[in-house]
């Protein structure tokens, strides 16, 4: 199950805002993430990860359905690299402690 905008604005809610400052909060912080990477800025987010725009180049590609040959254009496209720290969370390991091999 997905953690949603209300969800996080519940857990906002939760530390003792209002539930419309909670939405508030929640609202802004997404605008403001969006237009920096609108801008082509990235969005560095400590102990958490990386959210970055990347260009990428036109290239050839082909239509699935009829298998027809086309040009891709030019576009940016938004990635994230989260940071060793969520990593470490995420595989089960305190951060500053050694991974367990699981072979």
């Amino acid at each position: 199950m997905a953690l949603t905008k209300s969800d996080i604005v519940e857990k906002v809610y939760q530390i003792g805002f209002t539930k419309k400052q909670s939405v508030d909060v929640v609202e802004h912080l997404i605008e403001i993430m969006k237009h920096s990477l609108q801008s082509g800025d990235d969005v560095l987010i400590s102990g958490f990860g990386k959210f970055c725009v990347k260009q990428k180049t036109p290239r050839r590609g082909r239509n699935p359905a009829t298998g027809d040959d086309l040009m891709l254009r030019k576009r940016q496209v938004v990635t994230f690299k989260c940071s060793g720290k969520l990593r470490e969370r995420i595989n089960g390991g305190e951060p500053g402690s050694e991974p367990e091999d699981d072979y």
